[in-house]
């Protein structure tokens, strides 16, 4: 314990024995600031917020710890002294707030806590992964389990991470499931999996991972359980009314591959149509082509799309595509809008892609099955074949003690193989060697050591006592946070030898990690989470408003922050960058969108940004499509969002019966936002929270609801100036970046807190606050490299270290 504070204590010790005369010799000092300022609203009388300042001792911030650091965060972020009331220079507030941390840090030195982490479940992401790098198999979690709760943006929080009978079960069917398709169980029956292309989704172009010269379709990524037949099932997109959208389209061709084989091939005006009647009940088997028996009843139209294939057993890249002709017409030419667009419940109409569009693709089988066939999984599995009956229990024990090993995340016990050999023996009496594996396997992961993350205490801790977690169980909680998954061999043989806590060993261990491609679920989880990148699926702007916007937009929009992520963490730059990177990924689209001239293509490339406002997280359609109503812009929504994830300082929750925003009536009357919100904050009920929030978000307010440059709001022309609380004066994108930057430490403390969150899996707390600017602290002298605040996560007190529960259990074993 003592080891991972003496950094923190240090840096205290530096800290005091410098800053308190630059603090109170200063342009004020901090208890006539707290009292001209602070205590003038937050006092007993009053109690503003619900805050008495004048009841705590600025000499001893300990006690009070909570509260001081809700005054910091505040003051960092610039948002007290609230707007329009007397203000003291921002040398004096810095001045302030550093002395408060100061009194916090001693505190936090002195009475260490790195809080208490409940029993910890893998999230079905988690799980996924975990079963990729176990069994070498891609599945669909989302199909085997129920969505996760979340908890401050974040899934995999331990504490709504909770446990049912129903989901308990749902976690046993997985494992007989993916056991089963690991091992590849010969008595399979035919399985369906559909696959659905986006209803926005445009067509008329290559789509990123197909081929050059063909437009559309879509790239899947199939396990298939065992060498043997598949029928592949293609669909159309259908119009609103049943009509299969451009079926008059002469001499337009499908093409299916293979891992990049063509399997086959559609002629479209060759392709005999059916007129299915439509029914009910079950749809019928599946036949192929070459039966002639079929119902032609004049009800829904259907071209037959479907062959069957020999496929061999394992993940197989299924490509389909539309082959692209120069001399074919995409689009309507009458009215051709910047990008082409097609929904499935307005129809054909002037402006709108008039070619076939994919709908879905079906993958039924297999069907006359030769064999399991020599598949990643059963390579991963069988590290062993017994070539006589002798061999077997030894061979069983070898395989299920490595699969034990890598499940568990720790060394296997004789306990361990003893029950998994009965599992294995007791279907081996009844069948084949590979049923018995598959059986114990299934065991493995329905087991609770493999779905949660057990850290028992020492037997010797006393309750509320802190105690360092074993080797292993560190192993884990590093790789959950960097890979959302199970360690690899290298790092669990370093944890099972009891050389992970080293830290010259640990600091190895992170760089290599981060540099692994497993690391992008930083991105992927992290990332995605903390930029709210989840919930671009579900942004669906108006097409009256915005008929340029599709699926492809959308999906470029989440790919351009992701690669701006990803290549801060992979060139290890600064974490100032995701602000003021002069740089983007764009592709065509994209590209258009931006007004980007020169890019050509699906694929996306590093360029300059096109200008100052669409530098870093601010100019990027990603966070301006999300923060965003579905006809217009929000301005509360956007600053909102700045506020609670870029500076780590959620504004008030409204006062009930807040009278919405008025929506304008008609073209007309149309009113700008601008003008609603100014309407709106001459509410005072209303003004208060406004004052912070809108001259952020209206600072953004020449990107529309998805992101396009404009000059005006409904002929008005845009004003984008206004003034942030602390009197800073903004005029848009540029200015409020610049402004943001100004308080970098506000910025990068949100960041570090929520890298501590995701790591640790629980909730930061206000004790976790000086742990983040011990973080924030030793990263200053390289600009906050990425990899230095990933190391001081993993080397703090919360990442590391335990509070032992009053109760706690210490049983390995759930009950």
């Amino acid at each position: 314990m003592i080891k991972f504070f003496t950094l923190g204590i240090a840096a205290v010790v530096v800290m005091s024995a410098q800053v308190p005369q630059a603090l109170f010799n200063g342009p004020q000092a901090p208890q006539a600031l707290l009292n001209q300022y602070c205590v003038t609203c937050h006092n007993a009388k009053l109690k503003t917020g619900g805050l008495a300042l004048d009841q705590l001792n600025l000499q001893h911030v300990g006690p009070d710890a909570e509260t001081w650091e809700k005054v910091v965060r505040k003051v960092r972020a610039g948002l007290m002294p609230p707007a329009g009331a007397r203000r003291p220079d921002r040398p004096s507030l810095d001045a302030f707030a550093s002395a408060v941390e100061d009194g916090l840090d001693r505190a936090a030195a002195a009475n260490p806590n790195p809080g208490r982490t409940p029993l910890h479940r893998m999230n079905r992401s988690e799980y996924a992964n975990a079963i990729r790098d176990l069994l070498g198999v891609e599945v669909d979690a989302a199909t085997l389990l129920p969505a996760d709760d979340s908890s401050n943006g974040f899934d995999n929080i331990a504490d709504v991470l909770g446990i049912s009978p129903a989901l308990l079960e749902r976690y046993v069917s997985a494992a007989a499931k993916i056991s089963r398709l690991a091992v590849g169980d010969p008595e399979t029956a035919p399985l369906d999996v559909t696959y659905t292309v986006k209803g926005d989704l445009s067509q008329t172009e290559t789509l990123d991972g197909l081929p050059p010269g063909t437009r559309g379709g879509m790239l899947i990524r199939h396990n298939f359980p065992l060498n043997g037949e598949y029928l592949i099932k293609l669909s159309l997109q259908k119009l609103s009314f049943g009509q299969v959208f451009g079926e008059g389209a002469e001499g337009q061709e499908l093409e299916v591959t293979l891992n990049g084989e063509r399997v086959k091939l559609f002629k479209l005006d060759e392709v005999p149509m059916f007129f299915m009647k439509e029914s009910a009940g079950p749809a019928p088997p599946p036949t192929p082509l070459s039966d002639p028996s079929e119902e032609r009843v004049k009800m829904t139209p259907n071209i037959r799309l479907e062959f069957r294939a020999n496929v061999k057993a394992g993940p197989q890249t299924v490509g389909v595509a539309f082959l692209e002709k120069n001399n074919d017409a995409i689009e309507d030419l009458v009215h051709r809008p910047g990008a082409s667009t097609f929904d499935s419940n307005i129809g054909m109409q002037y402006g709108y892609s008039t070619v076939p569009h994919l709908g879905r693709v079906d993958i039924t089988g297999p069907y006359n099955a030769t064999g399991p066939g020599d598949t990643p999984s059963r390579k991963r599995i069988f590290v062993c074949h017994p070539s006589a009956p002798a061999d077997e229990i030894p061979c069983a024990r070898q395989i299920l003690s490595n699969l034990t090993r890598r499940a568990f995340r720790r060394a296997p016990t004789d306990s361990d193989l003893e029950s998994l050999l009965s599992f294995y023996q007791q279907e081996r009496s009844k069948g084949s060697f590979d049923g018995g594996v598959e059986m114990a396997l299934r065991r493995i992961l329905a087991d609770p050591e493999f779905v949660f993350r057990f850290e028992p205490p020492p037997a010797a801790v006393p309750p509320n006592g802190i105690y360092r977690i074993s080797d292993t169980e560190l192993a884990s909680r590093l790789s959950f946070f960097l890979w959302s998954s199970i360690p690899d061999d290298e790092l669990l043989k370093l944890a099972i030898q009891g050389k992970l806590h080293e830290p010259a060993v640990l600091d190895r261990q992170t760089r290599r990690m981060l540099a692994d491609e497993r690391a992008r679920s930083l991105v992927t989880s992290f990332a995605d989470q903390w930029l709210y990148l989840r919930e671009l699926k579900n942004a669906n702007p108006d097409a009256r408003e915005f008929p340029d916007f599709d699926d492809n937009l959308r999906q470029a929009f989440q790919k351009e922050t992701e690669m701006l992520f990803e290549s801060v963490l992979r060139e290890d730059r600064s974490a100032l960058d995701l602000l003021d990177a002069d740089y983007t990924f764009v592709n065509e689209r994209l590209a258009r969108h931006y007004g980007i001239a020169n890019i050509y293509g699906p694929d996306f490339r590093r360029v300059p940004v096109p200008n100052e406002e669409r530098r870093g997280l601010l100019g990027q359609g990603s966070m301006l499509l999300v923060t965003s109503n579905a006809n217009r812009t929000s301005p509360v929504q956007r600053g909102k969002w700045i506020l609670e994830n870029l500076l780590g300082s959620p504004p008030p929750l409204p006062p009930p019966n807040v009278p919405p925003l008025k929506e304008n009536a008609n073209a007309s009357a149309a009113t700008s936002v601008r003008g609603r919100m100014e309407e709106h904050r001459a509410n005072p009920v209303c003004a208060a929270c406004h004052k912070i929030m809108d001259p952020i978000g209206l600072a953004l307010e020449n990107f529309d609801g998805v992101g396009q440059w404009r000059n005006a709001d409904s002929g008005v022309r845009i004003d984008a100036s206004g003034q942030l609380v602390d009197g800073t004066p903004i005029d848009g994108p540029a200015s409020l970046r610049k402004a943001l930057l100004a308080r970098r430490e506000a910025f990068v403390g949100a960041m570090t807190e929520k890298l501590l969150m995701y790591g640790v899996g629980r909730e930061t707390k206000y004790y976790d606050m000086p742990v983040v600017r011990t973080i924030m602290r030793d990263a200053a002298p390289d600009r906050y490299r990425f990899s230095d605040l990933v190391l001081g996560v993993v080397n703090s007190a919360p990442f590391q270290m335990r509070m032992k529960e009053a109760d706690s259990v210490s049983s390995r074993k759930a009950d």
